[in-house]
């Protein structure tokens, strides 16, 4: 094999389809790699049996299908897994497997570490290193269904049902290699993901809501956690420079293209800061007739932070008040806390910090 090979892990159909024409052969052979790798989980060509011998011989000499290591696994005594990636030069990042009797959850991380630095999460307290691949986005859900048994035991039921971009990172900060995943999770040569079933979650990276919406239209989680641009401002640093009005616009528009579509608000609940019924009052006013749901999440501690979760009855008494007033507002129940898998808790390993966190930039930018 070449020291260049070309990883095929994470590749667009059409990119694959290019590929198999510089080397000489049809293009429909993208289809029966693509059904190899991600549908039976082979990565070894020689198995590739539909594959003629030469072909297979090319691939092997100027091609590789890189899946990422595994550093570690846990399990959490509620049935959540949560592996850890390597991603080069001593960094790492975390994805986490959800169970329940209806679907399988994978949370996947799309960066190393997050520039966003939102308060309340303990990725941007790492601070920020790189982008993920696309390889190395869609390798996370290759080895989850890997290593993870068939739902009712059926060969084409894959573990993981849905898919949501909520591990480490800003997804939309890395739009280049997000996208060509999403196209593999969704394709029926690899995972036939439904786009309802998919789910890009963001701080609110106005300009690429509208291009995802133009392009992929997923189902997409808004991080809102504040209902004003006061205490957004101090919760969410990217409100700076979209303040909550014009996320709100582009997530009507994101909703427009798509009938019946909602828009799901994330809003982390802390003790004393965003949770009171006068906020909960202002989040109706800003979503009221609008095609919006809440998410109502407990917070996750993590060293060195300066918040509490909300008590539980407050919770309960905020989802209540939006509810009663028609907004359709669940309460995120908490997976894999014990192994601090839970919203907000991943971090991976992120050292190297080529890039500072966005409010350190911000600082900088105002004491120089």
């Amino acid at each position: 094999m070449s020291a260049e090979a070309i990883n095929l892990l994470g590749m667009p159909q059409g990119e694959l389809e290019a590929l198999f024409t510089e080397l000489g052969e049809k293009p429909y052979h993208a289809r029966q790699l693509m059904r190899w790798v991600y549908q039976r989980g082979v990565t070894d060509f020689e198995a590739m049996t539909d594959l003629s011998k030469s072909l297979r011989q090319k691939l092997g000499d100027k091609t590789v299908i890189d899946l990422p290591q595994v550093l570690s696994q846990h399990d959490s005594a509620d049935g959540t897994i949560k592996w850890l990636f390597e991603s080069g030069f001593g960094q790492a990042v975390e994805a986490v497997f959800i169970p329940e009797p209806d679907r399988g959850t994978l949370c996947i991380s799309s960066q190393v570490g997050c520039a966003l630095d939102c308060a309340f999460c303990a990725t941007g307290a790492q601070g920020f290193n790189r982008n993920l691949s696309a390889a190395e986005i869609i390798g996370q859900v290759w080895h989850a269904n890997s290593v993870l048994p068939r739902r009712n035991n059926d060969a084409q039921d894959f573990a993981v049902t849905n898919v949501v971009f909520m591990g480490m990172g800003e997804p939309l900060a890395n739009y280049r290699q997000v996208v060509p995943a999403i196209d593999i999770l969704i394709s029926d040569l690899a995972y036939g993901i439904s786009r309802r079933r998919v789910t890009v979650s963001t701080s609110g990276l106005v300009p690429t809501i509208e291009r995802l919406g133009d392009e992929c239209n997923v189902s997409l989680a808004v991080s809102l956690h504040a209902p004003n641009d006061d205490l957004r401002d101090r919760l969410v640093p990217i409100n700076k420079m979209h303040p909550i009005a014009g996320l709100l616009d582009a997530c009507w528009r994101y909703a427009s293209k798509r009938q019946n579509r909602y828009i799901t608000f994330e809003y982390v609940m802390l003790d004393g800061v965003n949770d009171r019924l006068e906020h909960a009052d202002q989040l109706f006013e800003l979503l009221e007739g609008r095609p919006a749901k809440v998410n109502l999440i407990p917070f996750n501690p993590f060293p060195g932070n300066e918040f509490w979760r909300s008590p539980t009855d407050t919770i309960v008494r905020f989802q209540d008040r939006l509810r009663e007033r028609g907004i359709v507002t669940t309460i995120r129940r908490t997976r894999g806390d014990d192994i601090d898998a839970a919203c907000g808790q991943l971090a991976g390993k992120v050292s190297d910090r080529v890039r500072n966190r966005l409010s350190e930039k911000r600082r900088r930018m105002a004491t120089a």
